[in-house]
């Protein structure tokens, strides 16, 4: 059964079985997880922060972005939540996931490579890396 809504629920550790229509979130670990929206009951996991998805929480519900696309999975699922709702999206093409990959390389390659602004090169050897 597809589920067309989203709640949060803030965890530490993620719970062995998920809820239907649950967004996981531990903010501790920087991470997320919800089972898949189609109905297929496959466990999706988005890593929060620079180089994964950014979390809103809103009023009506929360907002991850950017879409999700599940594609090594069966399902091939492809959609946003935004405001607590599933906004479905259309199957990409091998090519598409492709070209989505290799963007996500070259960010977290930048990302790495970029230097930091002096004031976090100080805190982070203030009090070490986090």
């Amino acid at each position: 059964m597809k589920v067309e809504r989203f709640r949060i629920e803030d965890v530490e550790y993620m719970p062995a079985q998920l809820e239907d229509g649950v967004l996981y979130v531990s903010e501790k670990y920087r991470t997320a997880a919800h089972l898949c929206p189609c109905g297929c009951a496959q466990k999706v996991r988005t890593q929060l922060g620079p180089l994964g998805w950014s979390l809103k929480r809103t009023r009506k519900g929360p907002t991850l972005w950017p879409s999700i696309g599940n594609w090594q999975k069966d399902c091939r699922s492809h959609y946003y939540i935004r405001d607590g709702k599933v906004l479905w999206q259309s199957d990409w093409t091998p090519e598409e996931v492709d070209m989505g990959r290799r963007a996500e390389t070259e960010r977290r390659d930048a990302y790495f490579t970029t230097p930091h602004p002096w004031w976090k090169r100080f805190f982070s050897k203030l009090f070490g890396s986090r």
